[in-house]
Protein backbone atom coordinates (compact mmCIF):
# COMPACT_ATOMS: atom_id res chain seq x y z
CA UNK A 1 0.00 0.00 0.00
CA UNK A 2 1.20 3.55 -0.55
CA UNK A 3 2.77 5.19 2.48
CA UNK A 4 2.88 8.79 3.52
CA UNK A 5 5.39 10.27 5.92
CA UNK A 6 4.28 12.70 8.56
CA UNK A 7 6.85 15.10 9.98
CA UNK A 8 6.00 16.57 13.35
CA UNK A 9 8.22 19.47 14.41
CA UNK A 10 8.36 20.30 18.08
CA UNK A 11 9.87 23.54 19.46
CA UNK A 12 9.50 24.89 22.98
CA UNK A 13 11.81 27.84 22.28
CA UNK A 14 9.86 29.41 19.41
CA UNK A 15 7.69 31.48 21.80
CA UNK A 16 10.92 32.82 23.32
CA UNK A 17 12.05 34.15 19.96
CA UNK A 18 8.71 35.87 19.41
CA UNK A 19 8.91 37.42 22.87
CA UNK A 20 12.48 38.56 22.21
CA UNK A 21 11.48 40.25 18.96
CA UNK A 22 8.73 42.16 20.76
CA UNK A 23 11.08 43.06 23.60
CA UNK A 24 13.64 44.54 21.23
CA UNK A 25 11.09 46.79 19.53
CA UNK A 26 9.53 47.98 22.81
CA UNK A 27 12.87 48.68 24.48
CA UNK A 28 14.09 50.54 21.40
CA UNK A 29 11.03 52.81 21.62
CA UNK A 30 11.59 53.19 25.36
CA UNK A 31 15.23 54.26 24.87
CA UNK A 32 14.24 56.81 22.21
CA UNK A 33 11.44 58.15 24.43
CA UNK A 34 13.79 58.40 27.40
CA UNK A 35 16.18 60.48 25.31
CA UNK A 36 13.36 62.71 24.03
CA UNK A 37 12.23 63.57 27.57
CA UNK A 38 15.76 64.61 28.58
CA UNK A 39 16.87 66.11 25.28
CA UNK A 40 17.67 69.53 26.75
CA UNK A 41 20.11 68.07 29.28
CA UNK A 42 22.38 66.47 26.66
CA UNK A 43 25.41 68.65 25.83
CA UNK A 44 25.95 66.83 22.52
CA UNK A 45 22.52 65.54 21.51
CA UNK A 46 23.56 64.97 17.89
CA UNK A 47 25.67 61.99 19.03
CA UNK A 48 22.64 60.44 20.68
CA UNK A 49 20.41 61.24 17.70
CA UNK A 50 22.83 59.55 15.30
CA UNK A 51 23.05 56.52 17.56
CA UNK A 52 19.27 56.23 17.94
CA UNK A 53 18.81 56.42 14.18
CA UNK A 54 21.19 53.53 13.73
CA UNK A 55 19.57 51.64 16.63
CA UNK A 56 16.05 52.08 15.25
CA UNK A 57 16.96 50.99 11.73
CA UNK A 58 18.96 48.03 13.04
CA UNK A 59 16.20 46.86 15.39
CA UNK A 60 13.48 46.95 12.74
CA UNK A 61 15.65 45.58 9.92
CA UNK A 62 16.87 42.61 11.97
CA UNK A 63 13.48 41.44 13.23
CA UNK A 64 13.65 38.42 10.87
CA UNK A 65 17.01 37.55 12.46
CA UNK A 66 15.37 36.97 15.84
CA UNK A 67 12.45 34.98 14.45
CA UNK A 68 14.14 31.60 14.99
CA UNK A 69 17.41 29.95 15.97
CA UNK A 70 18.19 29.20 12.32
CA UNK A 71 18.12 32.85 11.27
CA UNK A 72 19.92 34.10 14.37
CA UNK A 73 23.52 33.57 13.27
CA UNK A 74 26.72 34.08 15.26
CA UNK A 75 27.67 36.97 13.01
CA UNK A 76 24.38 38.71 13.76
CA UNK A 77 24.77 38.15 17.50
CA UNK A 78 28.28 39.64 17.42
CA UNK A 79 27.08 42.72 15.50
CA UNK A 80 24.06 43.11 17.78
CA UNK A 81 26.17 42.99 20.92
CA UNK A 82 28.70 45.38 19.36
CA UNK A 83 25.93 47.92 18.74
CA UNK A 84 24.83 47.67 22.37
CA UNK A 85 28.39 48.06 23.68
CA UNK A 86 28.98 51.02 21.35
CA UNK A 87 25.91 52.77 22.74
CA UNK A 88 27.11 52.22 26.31
CA UNK A 89 30.58 53.58 25.54
CA UNK A 90 29.13 56.58 23.61
CA UNK A 91 27.04 57.65 26.61
CA UNK A 92 29.84 59.78 28.21
CA UNK A 93 30.31 61.50 24.84
CA UNK A 94 26.63 62.45 24.46
CA UNK A 95 25.53 62.93 28.07
CA UNK A 96 26.72 65.21 30.85
CA UNK A 97 29.17 63.76 33.42
CA UNK A 98 26.92 64.86 36.27
CA UNK A 99 23.98 62.84 34.92
CA UNK A 100 26.21 59.81 34.49
CA UNK A 101 27.51 60.17 38.06
CA UNK A 102 23.92 60.38 39.31
CA UNK A 103 23.14 57.03 37.70
CA UNK A 104 21.60 58.24 34.47
CA UNK A 105 20.74 55.61 31.86
CA UNK A 106 23.04 54.65 29.03
CA UNK A 107 22.02 55.41 25.45
CA UNK A 108 20.67 51.92 24.67
CA UNK A 109 19.21 51.65 28.19
CA UNK A 110 17.44 48.30 28.71
CA UNK A 111 17.67 47.48 24.98
CA UNK A 112 21.09 46.01 25.84
CA UNK A 113 19.40 43.18 27.72
CA UNK A 114 17.74 42.06 24.47
CA UNK A 115 21.15 41.52 22.85
CA UNK A 116 22.26 39.42 25.84
CA UNK A 117 19.02 37.43 25.88
CA UNK A 118 19.51 36.58 22.21
CA UNK A 119 22.79 34.91 23.20
CA UNK A 120 20.97 33.03 25.97
CA UNK A 121 18.18 31.70 23.75
CA UNK A 122 20.55 30.82 20.94
CA UNK A 123 23.45 29.20 22.76
CA UNK A 124 22.43 28.59 26.36
CA UNK A 125 23.85 29.84 29.62
CA UNK A 126 27.52 29.80 28.57
CA UNK A 127 26.88 32.17 25.67
CA UNK A 128 24.74 34.31 27.96
CA UNK A 129 27.53 34.48 30.54
CA UNK A 130 30.03 35.64 27.92
CA UNK A 131 27.70 38.34 26.52
CA UNK A 132 26.66 39.65 29.95
CA UNK A 133 30.32 39.82 31.02
CA UNK A 134 31.08 42.03 28.03
CA UNK A 135 28.13 44.28 28.91
CA UNK A 136 29.29 44.46 32.54
CA UNK A 137 32.76 45.54 31.47
CA UNK A 138 31.34 48.24 29.17
CA UNK A 139 29.12 49.58 31.96
CA UNK A 140 32.04 49.82 34.34
CA UNK A 141 34.08 51.69 31.73
CA UNK A 142 31.16 54.05 31.01
CA UNK A 143 30.61 54.80 34.71
CA UNK A 144 34.31 55.09 35.55
CA UNK A 145 33.91 53.33 38.89
CA UNK A 146 31.90 50.35 40.24
CA UNK A 147 29.04 52.36 41.68
CA UNK A 148 26.34 50.57 43.63
CA UNK A 149 23.56 50.96 41.06
CA UNK A 150 25.90 49.93 38.24
CA UNK A 151 26.94 46.76 40.05
CA UNK A 152 23.28 46.06 40.82
CA UNK A 153 22.27 46.34 37.14
CA UNK A 154 25.25 44.26 35.99
CA UNK A 155 24.44 41.43 38.40
CA UNK A 156 20.76 41.55 37.48
CA UNK A 157 21.51 41.18 33.75
CA UNK A 158 24.09 38.49 34.46
CA UNK A 159 21.83 36.34 36.64
CA UNK A 160 18.74 36.77 34.44
CA UNK A 161 20.52 35.92 31.19
CA UNK A 162 22.33 32.90 32.63
CA UNK A 163 19.11 31.62 34.21
CA UNK A 164 17.20 31.98 30.95
CA UNK A 165 20.01 30.29 29.04
CA UNK A 166 19.98 27.37 31.48
CA UNK A 167 16.19 27.02 31.24
CA UNK A 168 16.46 26.96 27.44
CA UNK A 169 19.04 24.17 27.60
CA UNK A 170 16.88 22.12 29.96
CA UNK A 171 13.84 22.66 27.74
CA UNK A 172 15.80 21.52 24.70
CA UNK A 173 16.98 18.37 26.46
CA UNK A 174 13.41 17.58 27.54
CA UNK A 175 12.18 18.21 24.02
CA UNK A 176 14.74 15.82 22.57
CA UNK A 177 13.78 13.16 25.10
CA UNK A 178 10.09 13.53 24.28
CA UNK A 179 10.78 13.46 20.54
CA UNK A 180 12.84 10.30 20.95
CA UNK A 181 10.08 8.66 22.98
CA UNK A 182 7.47 9.54 20.35
CA UNK A 183 9.76 8.27 17.63
CA UNK A 184 10.26 4.94 19.41
CA UNK A 185 6.52 4.61 19.98
CA UNK A 186 5.77 5.34 16.31
CA UNK A 187 8.43 2.87 15.20
CA UNK A 188 7.12 0.21 17.57
CA UNK A 189 3.59 0.59 16.29
CA UNK A 190 4.76 0.35 12.68
CA UNK A 191 6.79 -2.77 13.46
CA UNK A 192 3.81 -4.36 15.23
CA UNK A 193 1.57 -3.58 12.27
CA UNK A 194 4.02 -5.20 9.86
CA UNK A 195 4.39 -8.14 12.22
CA UNK A 196 0.62 -8.64 12.26
CA UNK A 197 0.46 -8.62 8.47
CA UNK A 198 3.34 -11.09 8.25
CA UNK A 199 1.77 -13.35 10.86
CA UNK A 200 -1.62 -13.32 9.19
CA UNK A 201 -0.12 -14.11 5.79
CA UNK A 202 3.38 -15.40 5.25
CA UNK A 203 3.85 -17.21 8.57
CA UNK A 204 0.52 -18.98 8.30
CA UNK A 205 1.39 -20.20 4.78
CA UNK A 206 4.84 -21.41 5.86
CA UNK A 207 3.34 -23.26 8.82
CA UNK A 208 0.78 -24.91 6.58
CA UNK A 209 3.47 -25.95 4.06
CA UNK A 210 5.49 -27.45 6.90
CA UNK A 211 2.55 -29.48 8.21
CA UNK A 212 1.38 -30.66 4.80
CA UNK A 213 4.91 -31.55 3.74
CA UNK A 214 5.37 -33.72 6.80
CA UNK A 215 2.11 -35.54 6.05
CA UNK A 216 2.82 -36.11 2.33
CA UNK A 217 6.44 -37.15 2.83
CA UNK A 218 9.15 -37.58 0.20
CA UNK A 219 10.35 -34.40 -1.48
CA UNK A 220 7.42 -32.55 0.04
CA UNK A 221 8.81 -33.37 3.48
CA UNK A 222 12.10 -31.65 2.57
CA UNK A 223 10.12 -28.67 1.28
CA UNK A 224 8.17 -28.63 4.53
CA UNK A 225 11.39 -28.73 6.54
CA UNK A 226 12.78 -25.74 4.63
CA UNK A 227 9.49 -23.90 5.12
CA UNK A 228 9.70 -24.61 8.85
CA UNK A 229 13.23 -23.20 9.01
CA UNK A 230 12.14 -20.07 7.18
CA UNK A 231 9.15 -19.73 9.51
CA UNK A 232 11.41 -19.84 12.56
CA UNK A 233 13.83 -17.32 11.02
CA UNK A 234 11.00 -14.96 10.09
CA UNK A 235 9.40 -15.21 13.52
CA UNK A 236 12.74 -14.36 15.10
CA UNK A 237 13.06 -11.33 12.84
CA UNK A 238 9.51 -10.16 13.53
CA UNK A 239 9.79 -10.54 17.30
CA UNK A 240 13.28 -9.00 17.45
CA UNK A 241 14.22 -5.57 18.74
CA UNK A 242 13.29 -2.31 17.08
CA UNK A 243 15.92 -0.72 14.87
CA UNK A 244 15.48 3.03 14.55
CA UNK A 245 16.95 5.28 11.90
CA UNK A 246 19.83 7.08 13.64
CA UNK A 247 19.62 10.84 13.86
CA UNK A 248 15.92 11.06 13.00
CA UNK A 249 15.26 13.25 16.01
CA UNK A 250 18.67 14.89 16.18
CA UNK A 251 20.08 17.91 14.46
CA UNK A 252 21.73 18.08 11.08
CA UNK A 253 24.69 19.99 9.78
CA UNK A 254 22.70 23.19 9.89
CA UNK A 255 21.97 22.91 13.61
CA UNK A 256 23.38 25.22 16.23
CA UNK A 257 24.63 24.13 19.61
CA UNK A 258 23.90 20.54 18.61
CA UNK A 259 20.17 21.16 18.40
CA UNK A 260 17.78 21.39 15.43
CA UNK A 261 17.05 24.97 14.53
CA UNK A 262 13.34 24.38 14.10
CA UNK A 263 12.97 22.10 17.10
CA UNK A 264 13.00 18.34 17.49
CA UNK A 265 11.64 16.35 14.55
CA UNK A 266 9.60 13.15 14.73
CA UNK A 267 8.94 11.23 11.52
CA UNK A 268 6.17 8.66 11.39
CA UNK A 269 4.91 6.60 8.48
CA UNK A 270 1.19 6.24 7.96
CA UNK A 271 -0.46 3.69 5.76
CA UNK A 272 -2.94 5.14 3.31
CA UNK A 273 -6.14 3.18 3.15
CA UNK A 274 -6.84 1.76 -0.27
CA UNK A 275 -10.26 3.30 -0.43
CA UNK A 276 -9.90 6.46 1.61
CA UNK A 277 -9.79 8.61 -1.54
CA UNK A 278 -7.30 10.87 0.18
CA UNK A 279 -9.73 12.22 2.74
CA UNK A 280 -9.71 11.54 6.46
CA UNK A 281 -13.48 12.05 6.66
CA UNK A 282 -14.06 9.18 4.25
CA UNK A 283 -11.63 6.93 6.10
CA UNK A 284 -13.41 7.62 9.41
CA UNK A 285 -16.91 7.15 8.00
CA UNK A 286 -18.88 4.60 10.02
CA UNK A 287 -19.35 1.14 8.52
CA UNK A 288 -21.50 -1.79 9.54
CA UNK A 289 -19.36 -4.30 11.39
CA UNK A 290 -21.80 -7.07 10.54
CA UNK A 291 -20.91 -6.84 6.85
CA UNK A 292 -17.23 -7.39 7.65
CA UNK A 293 -17.91 -10.37 9.94
CA UNK A 294 -20.47 -12.06 7.68
CA UNK A 295 -17.82 -13.79 5.45
CA UNK A 296 -16.52 -15.67 8.49
CA UNK A 297 -19.83 -17.46 9.02
CA UNK A 298 -19.94 -20.98 7.62
CA UNK A 299 -20.71 -24.61 8.31
CA UNK A 300 -18.55 -24.66 11.43
CA UNK A 301 -18.72 -20.97 12.40
CA UNK A 302 -21.98 -19.49 13.71
CA UNK A 303 -22.54 -15.74 13.78
CA UNK A 304 -24.97 -14.06 16.20
CA UNK A 305 -25.52 -10.37 15.49
CA UNK A 306 -28.00 -7.54 16.22
CA UNK A 307 -30.83 -6.91 13.82
CA UNK A 308 -29.73 -3.29 13.25
CA UNK A 309 -26.40 -2.03 11.84
CA UNK A 310 -23.46 -2.07 14.24
CA UNK A 311 -21.61 1.11 13.29
CA UNK A 312 -17.92 1.64 13.93
CA UNK A 313 -15.27 3.83 12.35
CA UNK A 314 -14.00 2.17 9.19
CA UNK A 315 -10.46 1.68 10.50
CA UNK A 316 -11.69 0.27 13.82
CA UNK A 317 -14.18 -2.04 12.14
CA UNK A 318 -11.49 -3.46 9.85
CA UNK A 319 -9.16 -4.09 12.78
CA UNK A 320 -11.91 -5.84 14.73
CA UNK A 321 -12.73 -8.03 11.73
CA UNK A 322 -9.04 -8.86 11.28
CA UNK A 323 -8.74 -9.76 14.97
CA UNK A 324 -11.77 -12.05 14.66
CA UNK A 325 -10.15 -13.66 11.61
CA UNK A 326 -6.94 -14.20 13.59
CA UNK A 327 -8.92 -15.81 16.41
CA UNK A 328 -10.66 -18.16 13.95
CA UNK A 329 -7.28 -19.01 12.39
CA UNK A 330 -6.09 -20.03 15.83
CA UNK A 331 -9.19 -22.21 16.24
CA UNK A 332 -8.51 -24.02 12.96
CA UNK A 333 -4.82 -24.36 13.67
CA UNK A 334 -4.90 -25.48 17.30
CA UNK A 335 -8.37 -26.97 17.77
CA UNK A 336 -8.53 -28.77 14.42
CA UNK A 337 -10.52 -28.45 11.22
CA UNK A 338 -13.56 -30.07 12.84
CA UNK A 339 -13.75 -27.61 15.74
CA UNK A 340 -16.81 -25.39 15.93
CA UNK A 341 -16.68 -21.65 16.66
CA UNK A 342 -19.27 -19.06 17.55
CA UNK A 343 -19.12 -15.29 17.01
CA UNK A 344 -21.36 -13.08 19.14
CA UNK A 345 -21.72 -9.36 18.35
CA UNK A 346 -23.17 -7.14 21.07
CA UNK A 347 -23.95 -3.47 20.50
CA UNK A 348 -23.75 -1.69 23.85
CA UNK A 349 -24.43 2.05 24.31
CA UNK A 350 -20.75 2.94 24.75
CA UNK A 351 -18.95 0.10 23.02
CA UNK A 352 -19.18 -2.84 20.67
CA UNK A 353 -18.28 -6.27 22.07
CA UNK A 354 -17.38 -9.19 19.83
CA UNK A 355 -16.85 -12.58 21.43
CA UNK A 356 -15.31 -15.57 19.66
CA UNK A 357 -15.79 -18.96 21.34
CA UNK A 358 -14.71 -22.45 20.28
CA UNK A 359 -15.26 -25.97 21.56
CA UNK A 360 -11.62 -27.04 21.31
CA UNK A 361 -9.39 -28.37 24.08
CA UNK A 362 -8.50 -24.88 25.33
CA UNK A 363 -5.07 -23.42 25.98
CA UNK A 364 -2.93 -24.75 28.84
CA UNK A 365 -1.79 -22.24 31.46
CA UNK A 366 1.45 -20.53 30.49
CA UNK A 367 1.23 -21.57 26.85
CA UNK A 368 0.66 -18.01 25.58
CA UNK A 369 3.75 -16.67 27.35
CA UNK A 370 5.75 -19.60 25.98
CA UNK A 371 4.49 -18.94 22.45
CA UNK A 372 5.44 -15.25 22.72
CA UNK A 373 8.93 -16.26 23.75
CA UNK A 374 9.16 -18.48 20.68
CA UNK A 375 8.15 -15.58 18.42
CA UNK A 376 4.58 -16.83 17.90
CA UNK A 377 2.74 -13.54 18.27
CA UNK A 378 -0.70 -14.38 16.91
CA UNK A 379 -2.52 -13.43 20.11
CA UNK A 380 -0.11 -10.66 21.19
CA UNK A 381 -0.11 -8.80 17.86
CA UNK A 382 -2.91 -10.02 15.61
CA UNK A 383 -5.52 -9.82 18.38
CA UNK A 384 -4.40 -7.77 21.37
CA UNK A 385 -2.18 -5.47 19.31
CA UNK A 386 -4.97 -4.62 16.88
CA UNK A 387 -7.42 -3.81 19.66
CA UNK A 388 -4.87 -1.74 21.55
CA UNK A 389 -4.16 0.37 18.47
CA UNK A 390 -7.82 1.38 18.16
CA UNK A 391 -8.27 2.03 21.87
CA UNK A 392 -9.98 -1.25 22.67
CA UNK A 393 -9.16 -4.30 24.74
CA UNK A 394 -8.92 -8.03 24.10
CA UNK A 395 -9.52 -10.50 26.91
CA UNK A 396 -8.91 -14.23 26.71
CA UNK A 397 -10.80 -16.63 28.99
CA UNK A 398 -8.82 -19.85 29.11
CA UNK A 399 -10.15 -23.01 30.72
CA UNK A 400 -8.18 -26.12 29.70
CA UNK A 401 -10.45 -28.76 28.22
CA UNK A 402 -13.38 -26.36 27.74
CA UNK A 403 -12.38 -24.31 24.73
CA UNK A 404 -11.22 -20.73 24.47
CA UNK A 405 -13.18 -17.48 24.58
CA UNK A 406 -11.82 -14.23 23.14
CA UNK A 407 -13.68 -11.04 23.98
CA UNK A 408 -12.99 -7.89 21.94
CA UNK A 409 -14.25 -4.61 23.40
CA UNK A 410 -14.14 -1.51 21.17
CA UNK A 411 -15.29 1.97 22.27
CA UNK A 412 -17.70 3.60 19.88
CA UNK A 413 -17.02 6.81 18.02
CA UNK A 414 -19.04 9.53 19.78
CA UNK A 415 -20.29 10.70 16.38
CA UNK A 416 -21.65 7.31 15.33
CA UNK A 417 -24.64 6.31 17.42
CA UNK A 418 -26.73 3.25 16.92
CA UNK A 419 -30.26 2.49 18.03
CA UNK A 420 -29.92 -1.23 17.54
CA UNK A 421 -32.14 -3.64 19.31
CA UNK A 422 -31.38 -6.82 21.16
CA UNK A 423 -28.85 -9.36 20.00
CA UNK A 424 -30.20 -12.33 18.15
CA UNK A 425 -29.11 -15.74 19.38
CA UNK A 426 -27.56 -18.31 17.11
CA UNK A 427 -29.34 -21.58 17.37
CA UNK A 428 -27.28 -24.06 19.32
CA UNK A 429 -24.53 -21.61 20.31
CA UNK A 430 -23.24 -22.78 23.71
CA UNK A 431 -22.61 -19.49 25.57
CA UNK A 432 -22.11 -21.25 28.90
CA UNK A 433 -19.45 -19.08 30.60
CA UNK A 434 -17.46 -15.87 30.38
CA UNK A 435 -18.69 -12.31 30.18
CA UNK A 436 -21.15 -13.09 27.44
CA UNK A 437 -23.13 -15.20 29.91
CA UNK A 438 -23.06 -12.64 32.69
CA UNK A 439 -24.66 -10.02 30.46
Amino acid sequence: MPKRQRVMRMSVEQPLWRALAGYRVLTMLYAVGLFATGYGRFPRPWVAIAYYCVLSVWTLATLPKVASAASCTKRFLAADLALALTGILLTPVADAPARIADGGPTLPSIWTAGAVLAFAVKGGWRWAAAASTAVAAANLVERGSPARDTVHNVILVWVASIAIGYVVEVARASERTLARALEIEAGTRERERLARDIHDGVLQVLAMVQRRGAVIGGEAAELGRLAGEQEVALRTLVSGGLALVPGASRGTSGDTAGYPAGGAVVRTVDEDDEDDEGTDDYADAPVDLRALLAPYAGARVSLAEPGAPVLLRAAAAREVAAAVGAALDNVRRHAGEDARAWILVEDEPESVIVTVRDDGPGIPEGRLAQAEGEGRLGVALSIRGRLRDIGGTAELILVPGQGTEVELNVPKNTNTTNDSGHTKSAKGAPWTRGKAERR
